[in-house]
């Protein structure tokens, strides 16, 4: 049996949008008839949603969030272990979801494992849904028939990702926040007020003071030129984010990052902690070692470590150790590295790198806590600088008035 989406009319001329499942168009057709829907469009679910967009249907290539991809996942599990199958399983869940994007994905999922495939196969049509390390792990319990297991451990390694994602982010929003309110409110002051206190003085024909010279001509300069700079601006970071997609120019860039101080060290932390755990969980499921270091590769953002890591891959098939081949590449930190050399001598690898993912995942921590602590201190001094000398450009052509009365 295969899912349809379907768009329809009923009895009073209202349109109805959903899915049905039948083995046949044919069948979905006159299911919704029975319905009494008329339908206007069927389309076989499945292959809408791995596609691209049809004409005349509005669909882009999906995908749903970390969070939502660990709750069904963890839901999916759960259904497992209480002895329901994955027909079942997967029915379930599409039932109870209110989003219909995921009840139309879980649905085609389910048809394809209805017509024969494995459910590591079904979900390869939903890479923007699935992606390779999910459906290695699924592939490797379906193998070793622990699924339920495998799924339990994946949706807690789904959550910690989603976790470790939100903290990143909450600890940019204040930093974010701060920068935002001292460009308006210096801006603001640059374009409207200055000019307006700094006129009397220019009308007085006076000499003003060299910092409101400078002022002054920085605010004419924004007052005349703003819409410009902003468009500037909105092109800068376009052209920018198009030179990102050739390799060598976002080669360069990561590599520009790594060597910021303390947003380097984030950085390579970071992805390290991405690595060292999805190593651990592919590898603690049982999926070999070499296809481990390939799925893992995806989850690695900056493209000198993922290179890195490609040479570790070449460097073990050639028969070396992953631990000389990370060390040699010095883009990884020393303790993950020693981690690995002694999981390597004593064959415990998946409990090393456990071990390792904590570790980093700790020192992120750490590092967001030093970096939040450095930029908002920084950013307030910044902004109040840039007050003060507003002020000051305004206020010395008072005081030297003042002595001039005196």
């Amino acid at each position: 049996m295969s899912a349809f989406r379907f768009e329809a009319v009923d009895a009073s001329g209202k349109v109805t949008r959903g899915v049905v499942e039948a083995d046949t168009i044919r069948m979905a057709r006159s299911r919704l008839r029975d319905m009494q829907l008329t339908p206007l469009c069927v389309e076989a679910l499945q292959e809408e949603l791995a596609g691209e967009s049809k004409p005349g249907t509005g669909n882009t290539r999906r995908s749903i969030s970390s969070y939502e991809l660990g709750l069904l996942t963890r839901q999916f599990s759960t259904l497992l272990e209480a002895g329901l199958n994955i027909e079942q399983s997967l029915a379930a869940i599409a039932e109870q979801m209110e989003q219909a994007l995921i009840r139309e994905i879980l649905l085609g999922v389910r048809a394809g494992v209805t017509a024969g495939q494995a459910l590591s196969a079904a979900m390869a049509a939903y890479p923007g849904v699935f992606p390779e390390v999910y459906r290695a792990l699924i592939h490797a319990g379906e193998e070793s028939g622990e699924l339920s297991h495998v799924l339990e451990r994946l949706a807690t390694y789904t959550e910690a990702r989603h976790a470790m994602r939100q903290r990143v982010i909450a600890a940019f929003i204040y930093p974010a926040l701060v920068s935002l309110t001292a460009i308006l409110v210096v801006g603001s002051l640059l374009i409207y007020v200055v000019p307006q206190v700094v006129g009397v003085f220019q009308q007085s024909k006076q000499v003003l003071p060299l910092l409101t010279r400078i002022m002054i001509f920085i605010s004419d300069f924004l007052r005349h030129t703003w819409p410009y700079l902003i468009a500037s601006i909105a092109a800068g970071v376009w052209l920018f984010r198009q030179s990102l997609k050739n390799e060598a120019a976002r080669l360069r860039w990561h590599l520009a990052m790594l060597r910021i101080p303390v947003l380097g060290k984030l950085l390579r932390s970071l992805n390290t902690a991405r690595l060292a755990s999805t190593l651990a969980i592919l590898v603690g499921s049982g999926v070999p070692l070499m296809l481990s270091l390939q799925a893992s590769a995806r989850v690695v953002t900056l493209l000198p470590m993922q290179e890195s890591i490609h040479a570790a891959i070449n460097a073990v098939r050639d028969g070396g150790t992953l631990s000389r081949a990370l060390r040699d590449s010095g883009q990884f930190p020393p303790i993950l590295v020693h981690l690995i050399a002694n999981a390597e001598a004593t064959g415990q690898l998946g409990k090393m790198l456990d071990s390792a993912a904590v570790q980093q995942e700790n020192e992120v921590n750490n590092k967001l806590t030093i970096l939040t602590g450095i930029l908002e201190p920084l950013l307030i001094l910044l902004m109040g600088g840039m007050v003060l000398l507003i002020v000051l450009a305004v206020m010395l052509p008072i005081i030297e008035i003042n002595q001039l009365v005196h």
